[in-house]
């Protein structure tokens, strides 16, 4: 999908990019609720968490999990379909909805709300609530609020069981971002020494080079490209965990990229621009296989 709106972001995020699009199972998204709240709970009514499954009574056999492979809306519309044949308002039984992840529930519901000409936008970065002292891997959206006039992050994971299990004392709807750390401000963050890059990542996965790759996926989901927590082997997302950071100007390039992620729509033009003028954010083939070819 070419969009070459680099002027006015919220009419950019208001529609659909590659992954986001519904494609022939659009007419799943009629009738949506067009308040936030409802919008969550019906993307909790279609999915379930790989992580959290057991929390709920659901023991996962190992093909459901292949459903956490699928980048594009429309694919895991077309399995939702066939499994209940109507719209998504209408919730799954637990044992049936669709295993996913946190990208997943931030993806899904950027979708639903471009569907009815809401900007949203998926963003990458860390969660503050899952474990003391740790900044866990996790993906939220962030959608306009036309009302405040501002950006607002919501968790659409957090149900009522995950808010008990994890005392969560914010609104889901409304996650500060000082417990959402965007992955650009971890960066800037741990090159200044505030904090320590080994507290940001995921079991064994963490460090600077992790907080980088969540950086990139930031700034693909900022140009609509949703990718998947772990693609890998492209582009900027070719260094491994233990290898020593690079030289200064490579340094720079990379603080570039992060301060255009935490403008916001300031940069909006810049992020678009340096993302279209730059071969490296383009994603490989595997990684659009399954996007309806009207999408691309």
């Amino acid at each position: 999908m070419t969009d070459a709106n680099f002027s006015n972001p919220l009419e950019y995020y208001a529609t659909q990019g590659v992954m986001t699009g519904p494609g022939e199972y659009g007419f799943m998204l009629a009738d949506l609720p067009r308040d936030i709240a409802t919008l969550c709970k019906v993307v909790q009514g279609n999915l379930l968490h790989v992580f959290w499954a057991e929390r709920y009574g659901i023991t996962l056999e190992e093909r459901q999990k292949e459903t956490l492979q699928i980048r594009p809306v429309s694919r895991k519309l077309e399995r939702i379909w066939a499994l209940k044949e109507n719209g998504l308002s209408v919730a799954l039984p637990l044992e049936k909805r669709q295993v996913g992840n946190c990208r997943d529930f931030a993806t899904m519901l950027c979708a639903l709300l471009r569907h009815i000409g809401i900007p949203a936008r998926a963003r990458c970065g860390f969660g503050v609530y899952f474990e003391p002292d740790h900044y866990e891997d996790h993906w939220v959206c962030e959608y306009w609020n036309a009302t405040m006039k501002r950006w607002v992050l919501v968790d659409a994971q957090l149900d009522a069981l995950q808010v008990k299990a994890l005392g969560v004392q914010f609104d889901p709807l409304d996650v500060p971002y000082d417990q959402f750390i965007l992955a650009g401000q971890a960066w800037q963050d741990c090159r200044q020494g505030k904090s320590e890059p080994e507290k940001f990542g995921i079991f064994n996965m963490h460090g600077m080079w992790f907080i980088w790759g969540n950086v990139v996926r930031d700034f693909m989901a900022l140009n609509k490209i949703e990718i998947l927590p772990w693609d890998w082997g492209w582009g900027y997302l070719t260094k491994k965990l233990d290898d020593p950071l690079p030289g200064e100007q490579d340094l720079r390039f990379y603080d570039r990229i992060v301060s255009l992620t935490l403008a916001g729509d300031r940069s909006f033009s810049e992020i678009r621009q340096t993302y279209v003028e730059d071969d490296n954010w383009l994603p490989p083939q595997d990684v659009l296989q399954g996007v309806p070819a009207d999408l691309v």
